[in-house]
């Protein structure tokens, strides 16, 4: 894997514009992960020098808000409706076939890097449950069939 560019306060400007308090930690950590995908220990110790804020203070946030993460995702992501409507029409069971299809519970990324597998609490699109999620692409009324569809094609895309 190559080296990260690290991101620093004027490395692009971008921090420039942030107060250096710790008011700032949210939209810093938000700034990092959108630039990197995550949010590593590095990362963390770069913000709380910005911000002028302990690193346990950074890393508490950090690890407070679902928004971030703190392990690189896998270059597709599942999300798994498990809204009332969702889970009322299986989406547990949906969430089964994908942690035994990866080998990967909540949270967790396949060895190969290739997907991320996440739970969220609805995606707001009811009348399709159960609904799941692909790299920002709502997949309608999935079961096991589909779901083995949806990895086979993240797979081969990644090859």
């Amino acid at each position: 894997m190559g080296k990260r560019t690290p991101v620093a306060v004027g490395l692009d400007g971008r921090w420039a514009a942030f107060p250096r308090s710790p008011e700032s930690i949210i939209p810093l950590l938000q700034e990092v992960q959108q630039r990197e995908g995550f949010i590593s220990e590095q990362d963390c110790a770069r913000v709380a020098e910005h911000a002028r804020a302990p690193m346990s203070t950074v890393f508490g946030v950090a690890t407070f808000y679902a928004q971030f993460r703190l392990r690189r995702p896998g270059r597709h992501t599942i999300r798994v409706c498990e809204g009332t409507a969702c889970h009322v029409l299986g989406s547990d069971r949906v969430m089964e076939a994908c942690k035994e299809l990866l080998g990967v519970d909540v949270g967790g990324t396949t060895a190969d890097g290739v997907l991320t597998l996440e739970s969220v609490r609805c995606l707001g699109c009811c009348s399709l449950s159960p609904a799941v999620m692909v790299d920002g692409v709502i997949h309608a009324r999935v079961g096991r069939k589909e779901i083995e569809k949806i990895v086979a094609d993240c797979r081969k895309d990644a090859s």
